[in-house]
């Protein structure tokens, strides 16, 4: 009798040794999106959008001796530069390319296609290579003005596109960190809005 339940037992451990792993894990081990699906082009097209926010907060980094924009800055590096690796690593994992030769956001259901993949041709919300040049050669509060309006940009169009893959992507894993995203974006655009009213500024539109 005991050696009968053992027999029963065993299995079932087994089994659940192999699903041990995260929910995260769980959901890509099922779910292996098209290389043209949401879950794809979002993960691609945000982990470009998501660098240059890091770029920008590393510059203003170096530009201001304020504590609460160094802060805030650091905040939005490490967030973002923790996102995208997220994001690059389900494209490993799903074993998908990280470019798309066919652009940016053609994903997307909303209009937003048929931006370029070359410099010149940059997603909404996105900096000119210009504008962090500008962004560079500032100092004190004027660059403090100009990366919280350009970061304001920045969030709004990402919170749009994290709107569109809570809509439009399959896999729950990238729903739940789409959801993330809107929800974290829009705290620190209220935040960098208040800021921005600090120093007598305002965001651009």
């Amino acid at each position: 009798m005991i050696a009968g339940s053992v027999a029963l037992v065993v299995p079932a451990l087994t089994a659940l040794t192999m699903s041990t792993g995260t929910r995260e894990e769980d959901d890509q081990a099922v779910t292996v999106p098209a290389a043209d699906s949401a879950d794809a082009g979002f993960a691609r097209d945000m982990s470009v959008h998501h660098r240059q926010a890091v770029e920008m907060a590393y510059i203003i980094r170096d530009r201001t001796g304020n504590d609460d924009i160094r802060r805030f800055a650091y905040d939005v590096a490490q967030t973002q530069a923790n996102q995208r690796g997220m994001m690059l690593g389900r494209l490993d994992l799903w074993g998908l390319p990280k470019t798309s030769s066919d652009g940016y956001m053609r994903w997307m259901q909303d209009g937003h296609t048929g931006h370029g993949t070359n410099e010149d041709s940059l997603m909404p919300g996105m900096a000119t290579t210009a504008e962090l040049d500008r962004l560079g050669s500032l100092d004190g509060e004027q660059a403090e003005i100009l990366f919280l309006q350009f970061m304001i940009d920045h969030h709004r169009a990402g919170v749009d596109m994290a709107r569109a893959c809570v809509s439009q992507c399959e896999v729950e894993a990238e729903q739940r960190l789409a959801r993330t995203m809107v929800e974290g974006q829009q705290s620190e655009i209220e935040l960098m809005t208040d800021l921005l009213k600090e120093r007598g500024a305002a965001p651009r539109k």
